[in-house]
């Protein structure tokens, strides 16, 4: 997970949520909200609704690769997300700073489940409505699951290059950003999903090869225009974090230091 590119969503889009949004608010009732909120969403996220045609297109153009999944980065997104439940928070049904792409996979697992920080402990508590539960507004408090559209997940988490490719929360256990990162990873399962660390080990094959193939070509004297063809080849990779953590990690690891030191601009890509 990275932190997403901020995008804009055009006027007339963020008009078009807004009016379906103040159906929603009209209703007194929060379990009708609820409900509300839900039908009035199944019937409105088509590519053939105008509104969400753009904000797909917007959605799509923050995803990293060829629209990869905001979360594991693996898949194609798909999914329009809602980062904080649509079940809990009707409020924000139709909200753009609340939607990301997803694909399945990420998205099964997360579903409407939601764990806060409680406003009244501070403790982290699951305000996840189960089965039969009675549909009232969730305790107050602020989300664990780290949002990559506010937030930059690799402040509280580290990918580990060294070979086991797992997700590693960075800041000490039972701290606030310690739960928080790991309960981003349990929830999203980004390590316990086998093909997804073999696919950030593939990932990182890939991009040490083609970081090779641009330091010999700028040594040849390769046009700038044919460098530059490189260079979107490496940025539009999938598993982005990975590329992010090679910068970040590279002072320590030889392999990659000698790298970057031949091609120090590749920092900044």
């Amino acid at each position: 997970m990275i932190r997403l590119p901020h995008v804009s969503l055009p006027p007339s889009a963020q008009e078009g949520l807004a009016g379906f949004q103040r159906q929603i608010d009209a209703i007194p009732d929060y379990a009708a909200r609820v409900e509300e909120g839900k039908r009035l969403f199944q019937l409105k996220n088509f590519p053939t609704n105008p509104t969400f045609r753009q904000v797909r297109r917007a959605l799509s153009a923050m995803c990293s690769g060829a629209q990869r999944c905001c979360y594991c980065e693996d898949s194609a997104g798909t999914d329009v997300e809602h980062i904080k439940p649509k079940d809990l928070y009707p409020e924000l049904v139709f909200v753009w700073e609340n939607y990301l792409y997803a694909c399945s996979g990420c998205n099964s697992p997360k579903q409407s489940r939601c764990v806060i920080f409680s406003q009244v402990t501070g403790q982290a508590m699951e305000v996840t409505r189960r089965r039969n539960d009675p549909v009232v507004p969730p305790e107050a408090g602020d989300p664990l699951l780290i949002n990559p559209r506010t937030e930059n997940p690799l402040d509280f988490m580290i990918l580990d290059l060294r070979g086991s490719f797992y997700f590693v929360p960075l800041a000490a256990p039972g701290s606030r950003e310690y739960l928080r990162a790991e309960h981003t990873i349990q929830l999203l399962r980004l390590n316990d999903r086998e093909f997804l660390r073999e696919a950030r080990r593939e990932a990182f094959t890939g991009y040490v090869a083609r970081l090779k193939v641009y330091i010999h070509e700028k040594r040849n004297g390769l046009p700038l225009e044919n460098l530059q063809n490189l260079i979107n080849s490496i940025q539009r990779l999938s598993h982005a974090t990975v590329w992010q953590e090679m910068k970040r990690q590279q002072s320590r690891l030889p392999r990659l230091r000698d790298l970057f030191e031949a091609a120090p601009e590749a920092l900044g890509w």
